[in-house]
């Protein structure tokens, strides 16, 4: 039996999280799971009440429905992807082991759900939480940057931030933040995908995956993702996932 009395989280001890578990619904817009998240992954931080919670998160996620688990997944995905653990060394990928297996095995079966074939934002969510419960380093956590449809990266030659685009307002590097706004005259260099037959690794896996999943248009950005990109400031060619892998590996 936890004894959440001797634990902590982001505004004191934890003895409120028993009763904040105990109410919340599968619904992911119950303000709960708003709570939960301000107290076990604040702003990304994570406490020791954090992987305290992961059995009840994983007992929810296995009661509930394919479509109806997400909550208790991203929420457990974001405290095992944390690096920001300033009140131990924890590492939950081993102390839990058993529950972690459990939920990756249950967001292979959310990402099963036919619901996500019309609901690409939340496929890529799901994605991204099981790189997390696999020990992905960065990806589970910046996956979700195929949702934005943009990586503010560093140019690796000059160090000038470039905004890689990859969607609605076209394929380019630019240096203009606001490159969205139809005035801008701000330079936008296009984008070197990488051909599908090259991609190795992650990379290839992903790619594949989302093909088979029935997600063509995830897959089309992926080749973005793991492709080139020229410097709009000094045009110096970079890879576009190894500028997103220094910026937050």
């Amino acid at each position: 039996m936890t004894d959440w009395s001797r634990l902590h989280h982001a505004y004191g001890t934890a003895e409120d999280i028993p009763s904040l578990l105990d109410a919340v619904g599968s619904d992911a817009e119950d303000p709960g799971w708003d709570g939960l998240w301000s107290r076990l992954c604040h702003q990304g931080t994570v406490y020791p009440a954090s992987y305290a919670a992961l059995p009840a998160l994983t007992g929810m996620a296995r009661r509930w429905s394919a479509a109806d688990r997400r909550a208790p997944l991203s929420l457990g995905g974001s405290i095992v992807a944390s690096t920001d653990r300033p009140y131990g060394d924890e590492d939950p990928q081993v102390a839990y082991a058993s529950e972690i297996s459990d939920l990756a095995r249950l967001t292979e079966e959310a990402l099963r759900d036919p619901g996500l074939a019309d609901d690409p934002t939340n496929y890529v969510d799901l994605l991204g939480t099981l790189l997390s419960f696999e020990g992905v380093e960065v990806w589970g956590e910046q996956l979700g940057g195929l949702n934005d449809e943009e990586y503010e990266v560093p140019c690796p030659s000059c160090s000038a931030e470039n905004f890689i685009a990859f969607g609605e307002y076209g394929f380019f590097s630019t240096t203009d933040s606001m490159y969205m706004k139809a005035s801008t005259t701000a330079r936008q260099v296009p984008l070197r995908p990488q051909a599908p037959a090259a991609l190795a690794g992650l990379a290839q896996r992903l790619h594949s995956r989302a093909l088979a999943d029935g997600q063509p248009d995830i897959a089309r950005k992926l080749t973005y993702v793991f492709g080139d990109a020229l410097c709009a400031e000094c045009d110096a060619v970079f890879s576009v996932a190894e500028a997103i892998a220094s910026r937050w590996g």
